[in-house]
């Protein structure tokens, strides 16, 4: 361990801290937004995403502490990337804020079927995310080129070079799908274009820092969806 890596010790007690902020808060703005707690949408959305989240962190922790200490770090080095990052949380603040608020006065009638295979879509959604994260030792939180690092062309990055942010995209697109509103889906897709230039601006970074990224482009042509972009 190097000197300046957190201990399993340390890194838990940061990935604790996290959830604990984290959760209550997202439970708070669903719940207190719908009025109610008789919202059975959300409570599934909440299973969905929690007891997967669980099991990755303790895979994480137990063989990748390295990435996760990576997934703890919040603040981007890149000025473009911090302005992405503030506009995204608004995005992401109305798009769990709406949900609530279109139960509350009825605004979506979104059929039980489709809430079901929108929740199925947003595992799809995390289990790719996971997919990389067994894959790419590398994948931070934040935008930034570690030395010594190398670029990752197996596994899922062979078909497409940001596979992440398609697991992410298909979490964000289908959340409010999951959470019973159609209204929520025009921040959530917001989001997703909030994406669009957080990839284009993260190349610029790799082609500029990271070795051999150039020749790994003209390999993998698609960025984010086969044969589309």
């Amino acid at each position: 361990m190097s000197n300046n890596q957190l201990s399993k010790s340390q890194l838990l007690k940061i990935v604790f801290l996290r959830l604990f902020v984290a959760f209550p808060v997202l439970i708070a703005i669903l719940f207190l937004s719908a009025g109610t707690l008789a919202y059975w949408e959300a409570w599934v959305y909440l299973a969905v995403l929690i007891i997967p989240m669980s099991f990755v962190l303790v895979y994480l922790l137990n063989n990748a502490p390295e990435l996760l200490e990576r997934r703890m770090r919040l603040k981007e080095k890149e000025p473009a990337q911090k302005l992405i990052i503030a506009i995204a949380f608004f995005c992401f603040l109305f798009a769990f804020l709406l949900p609530g608020f279109d139960i509350r006065f009825a605004w979506s009638q979104v059929p039980a079927v489709v809430v079901i295979v929108a929740d199925v879509l947003v595992l799809l959604g995390y289990g790719i995310v996971f997919l990389v994260f067994r894959e790419n030792p590398y994948a931070s939180r934040i935008i930034e080129v570690e030395p010594g690092q190398k670029v990752i062309s197996s596994g899922p990055y062979a078909i497409i070079r940001h596979p992440m942010y398609l697991g992410e995209s298909l979490m964000f697109i289908f959340s409010p799908l999951a959470l019973g509103s159609y209204w929520a889906m025009i921040p959530a897709l917001g989001i997703v274009l909030l994406l669009v230039a957080r990839i284009r601006d993260e190349e610029r970074v790799m082609m500029r820092n990271l070795e051999g990224y150039p020749e790994y482009m003209q390999k993998t042509l698609y960025r984010l969806i086969p044969g589309v972009w």
